[in-house]
């Protein structure tokens, strides 16, 4: 992925959510969102797929509307259709009704000139599992710390 130009990521996913598993996909898209998405000008944060009738969709994704554009310009959060093959759709709803899990984009990219979105599979975290995840990042950082200064004082 060193090729890939990230254009936004959804880290608030990754707090709110456990990522059981993530499907690059397409996106279809205006001229002006492209254009627009160019700019680094779209937020993941409130975003989520669905599946309806068949298909997959991106939805509340804000990509602000293009500076130049004229009174053709896109709508900011209009959904937008996501393109994966039936296979994977299914799959995906089948994970969505049977589980109880949801779609969340988790970044958005360039990839060979076209624009790639990332969505996880996700479970919802509770309340204490937050807890527990800020804890362990606390307690992580810490040790980092504490061997960080170890190595100093071992130089003197």
């Amino acid at each position: 992925m060193s090729t890939d130009k990230v254009v936004a990521s959804n880290r608030e996913a990754y707090h709110n959510y456990h990522i059981l598993e993530t499907h690059e996909c397409g996106i279809a898209l205006t001229g002006t969102e492209v254009k627009s998405i160019r700019e680094g000008r779209c937020n993941l944060k409130d975003g989520y797929a669905q599946i309806r009738q068949s298909e997959a969709w991106l939805m509340n994704v804000h990509i602000s509307p293009y500076s130049h554009g004229n009174r053709e310009n896109h709508e900011p959060t209009r959904a937008r259709k996501l393109l994966l093959h039936r296979g994977e759709i299914d799959k995906l709803a089948g994970k969505v009704q049977e589980k109880g899990l949801t779609l969340v984009p988790t970044k958005m990219y360039f990839k060979g000139g076209r624009i790639k979105v990332e969505i996880g599979v996700a479970k919802g975290k509770k309340l204490y599992d937050k807890r527990e995840t800020e804890k362990r990042r606390e307690a992580d950082r810490e040790t980092r710390v504490m061997m960080k200064t170890k190595g100093r004082q071992e130089w003197k």
